[in-house]
């Protein structure tokens, strides 16, 4: 039996295994498909509330984020009681829920392959799947740009900052980052309908993947340099282009990307048919090629692995230091 100690890091372990062997399954009784669910129903009662909308999103923020939190707790607490052993397997199943790197890399491959067989229009469908940008009318350079961005901005919310929370809080914590990230990719929209909604969403999800994101400073640059690429430029290229996106985040592990693999990311892309100039992050030492893509999945798949390794054995030390 594996002492209560180590159960944790069993945990996160034996998901993210789980993760690499079979992927993210697309059934409607998904944990993230709940959550969404509970976020639509739960928007349009607060919808119908004469509370300012901004008032509003912050509760559905609150609803949401502790009622996941709790429902998992209790999940666990309920294993608890049956037999330790039932803990573990509940805790990690649920861990591995909230984590997503195969199914990631998985449609980055159907895009390359799409591409390969010069393809372009089912790359774009493809590619509809995981981005939120139009895509009927790309390019294959602007198909790769966009799959490469992706493939960089998901290293964080898809996998480092549900491994984060899972170290910090174990599975209660990996689930309520995910009911974070849903929120935000729900309501966390500019436009009319949810500026003020969504702000406490957004914001929020902004919080969450801050530390992440600037881990992704290192370990994606380091990953770079075990697939051999350049480890320098970079961390050069996240450190100089990392703050000039949008978003507080995303621009740094997409700007550590585009160093390693020596490409430009950025530029103008239209969301429901609204041009959005995005500044141009990394230098143009090599053209975007279906290549790119390859070497961004490996480079992602690495990350993973790297964060996995170091935050086991950073939560072995901590423990061996207060035993």
């Amino acid at each position: 039996m594996i002492a209560p100690l180590y159960a944790d890091l069993v945990q996160v372990a034996v998901a993210f295994l789980i993760d690499l062997a079979i992927g993210d399954p697309q059934w409607s009784y998904h944990p993230v498909r709940l959550i969404g669910r509970f976020i639509e129903r739960a928007e349009f009662v607060l919808r119908k509330c004469i509370l300012p909308d901004r008032i509003n999103g912050i509760l559905l923020t609150v609803v949401v984020v502790m009622g996941t939190y709790l429902a998992i707790f209790a999940i666990l607490l309920l294993a608890k009681q049956c037999r330790y052993p039932c803990e573990t397997v509940i805790g990690a199943i649920c861990i591995y829920f909230a984590i997503s790197v195969k199914s990631l890399a998985g449609e980055a491959r159907k895009i390359m392959g799409c591409l390969r067989k010069n393809d372009v229009i089912m790359a774009r469908q493809t590619l509809s799947m995981i981005v939120g940008r139009d895509t009927a009318h790309l390019t294959e350079e602007q198909i790769v740009r966009a799959c490469v961005e992706t493939i960089a901005e998901s290293s964080v919310d898809g996998v480092v900052s549900p491994l984060f929370y899972s170290f910090l809080w174990g599975p209660a914590g990996a689930m309520a980052y995910r009911a974070i990230n849903t929120l935000d990719s729900m309501v966390g929209y500019k436009n009319e309908k949810y500026i003020r909604f969504g702000w406490a969403s957004a914001r929020f999800d902004d919080a969450a993947n801050y530390i992440p994101a600037r881990m992704s400073a290192v370990l994606i640059p380091a990953a770079s340099f075990l697939c051999g690429y350049g480890f320098i430029r970079s961390l050069r290229i996240a450190f100089r282009d990392g703050r000039k996106h949008e978003s507080p985040n995303s621009g740094i592990p997409e700007a550590a990307m585009a160093g390693a693999l020596g490409v430009q990311l950025g530029g103008p892309s239209t969301y429901q048919g609204e041009v959005v100039d995005k500044p141009l992050i990394g230098d143009a030492h090599n053209h975007l090629t279906v290549n790119s893509i390859d070497h961004a999945v490996k480079i992602l798949y690495i990350t993973a692995v790297l964060f996995l390794i170091s935050g086991i054995g950073v939560i072995l030390c901590l423990k061996w230091l207060v035993c």
